[in-house]
């Protein structure tokens, strides 16, 4: 017996100092190599200029509306003119053409042909402001009102910030007489909101006809943040290397139908919720690993002590980590295929039994499942033989290419990063949401979804909501950065 209890005891010291030393050796690389970030020169950044001239984009209403008939072609046309006038370095400097009719492709011509060209893109279309929310607006939403240091308005996030800023880093870099190596393409899409079928997808068409191959794409994504991710007080830039893919699907329970007065005992609506509850309860498997386990492990590193030793020690506490992380909307969409029951339909009438009731699921694919795979599990896991999965139209989008984060692009934007904003916590991550780098993608050998701004929880609400905004200090940070890509990338 007591060689047994000594056996325990040195069993569980061993466990002890295996996890103490992983956790002692689980800190950010900066800090291991005794390093740090490389400080930003300081540019002459007129910062009210930058503010004035996002203002002025959003008095544009660049919408993009469901119904092409609402489609504002003067405004698009008005917006296109006013970015000419305002950037004639860029207008001089650069090959421009008009692609899908409203969209830009800038083009900055390398010294060195040899180099393949980079891609900086951006959208300046809009998504409507919801009909009667005008008035929980402080300022009106294409007023482009600047007030505090904030300018506020429709576009001032997504994503008009970031056409403005690329735009602003050009005329400077192009002021101090840079002249890039590498060929620099700049796309300014007009209808990302929808999907980009005709901006982003004419830019990617042109550059394959001219054998174009990008070594990377940055378009927007993720931002860098502040309170958002939980243990973690600095701030936290993830560089998305991919994005989820969509494909929605309709779970059909079926029965014979008839009056309400005499309900059989399986009708229809009955098997219906008995299918979207397995759906709900039984959500796709994720996983801590691949893009999400380089992720979280690269952000635990500037968690707290005990936060660090359960990241660090995975072998340990994977299991309890991913039910805890399944449990929050954030990081419970990173770690796998999420499922969304979005709309019901039924009867016709409130005395009529339905032939069919029809739940519309939208599930947002994790670059680990394929939409034959998703299909698979629902119509496995609802089988009945009253219940049909559908998929309507034949739609889906599948989740993108995983883009390589230990790559020279990855590494250009995260040293750009850090000159700005200091040794601030940077990992790889997943875009939950589509952008117009589906596209783009086809001609890049990496592709990354990255927004230069400082967002917090308080500006959440703003994306496609109410009250969109951003500071005039974010707008010279980014404009900062983004020129640091520009040169950084040669």
């Amino acid at each position: 017996m007591k060689k047994i209890l000594t056996l325990i005891f040195v069993g569980i010291t061993l466990i002890c100092v295996t996890v103490g030393i992983r956790t002692l050796l689980h800190v950010p690389a900066e800090a291991q190599n005794s390093g740090g970030g490389e400080s930003a020169p300081i540019r002459d950044v007129d910062a009210q200029s930058i503010a004035n001239h996002l203002s002025q984009a959003i008095q544009f209403p660049t919408i993009s509306n469901q119904d092409s008939a609402l489609f504002n072609a003067e405004a698009f046309e008005e917006f296109i003119q006013w970015v000419l006038l305002t950037y004639p370095k860029s207008a001089q400097q650069m090959q421009i053409e008009r692609l899908g009719t409203y969209s830009l492709l800038f083009k900055w011509q390398g010294g060195q042909e040899n180099l393949k060209p980079v891609l900086l893109t951006a959208h300046y279309d809009v998504v409507p402001v919801i009909p009667g929310s005008e008035k929980l607006w402080d300022h009106p939403p294409f007023d482009g009102v600047i007030a505090d240091g904030i300018v506020w308005g429709r576009g001032a996030l997504d994503d008009k910030s970031a056409v403005i800023t690329m735009l602003e880093a050009a005329e400077l870099l192009i002021a101090d007489g840079f002249q890039p190596a590498r060929t620099i393409y700049f796309s300014f899409g007009h209808d990302e909101e929808l999907g980009g079928p005709k901006g982003a997808a004419s830019v990617t068409s042109l550059l394959m006809s001219q054998g174009v191959q990008l070594l990377w794409s940055l378009d927007e994504g993720s931002f860098v943040t502040q309170n958002l991710m939980p243990g973690i007080s600095e701030p936290v830039a993830t560089i998305n290397v991919a994005e989820k893919g969509s494909v929605t699907l309709q779970i059909v329970a079926k029965a014979a139908g008839g009056h309400s007065s005499m309900p059989p005992h399986n009708n229809a609506i009955g098997v219906l919720a008995e299918a979207i509850t397995k759906l709900q309860d039984n959500p796709v498997p994720g996983g801590l690993e691949g893009l999400s386990a380089e992720m979280l492990d690269q952000l635990s590193r500037h968690m707290p002590f005990t936060e660090r030793l359960i990241f660090a020690n995975l072998w340990l506490f994977g299991g309890l980590l991913e039910s805890t992380l399944s449990e929050s909307q954030i990081t419970n969409a990173m770690l796998r295929t999420t499922t969304a029951p979005t709309m019901l339909s039924g009867s016709v009438k409130v005395n009529v039994l339905p032939i069919e009731a029809i739940a519309t699921v939208n599930f947002r694919l994790h670059p680990r499942n394929s939409i034959k795979d998703l299909e698979n599990y629902v119509s496995k896991l609802v089988a009945h033989p009253q219940i049909e999965v559908r998929r309507p139209n034949d739609n889906g989008i599948a989740a993108s290419a995983v883009s390589d984060w230990r790559s020279e692009g990855f590494q250009t934007i995260s040293q750009s990063i850090r000159m700005v904003y200091g040794d601030i916590a940077i990992a790889p991550g997943l875009m939950v949401a589509g952008s117009d780098s589906r596209h783009y993608a086809k001609v890049a050998d990496n592709a990354f979804r990255f927004n230069p701004m400082l967002v917090g929880p308080s500006d959440l609400a703003g994306f496609h909501g109410t009250n969109e905004k951003i500071s005039i200090k974010n707008l010279v940070k980014a404009t900062r950065v983004y020129a640091l890509i520009i040169e950084n990338s040669q």
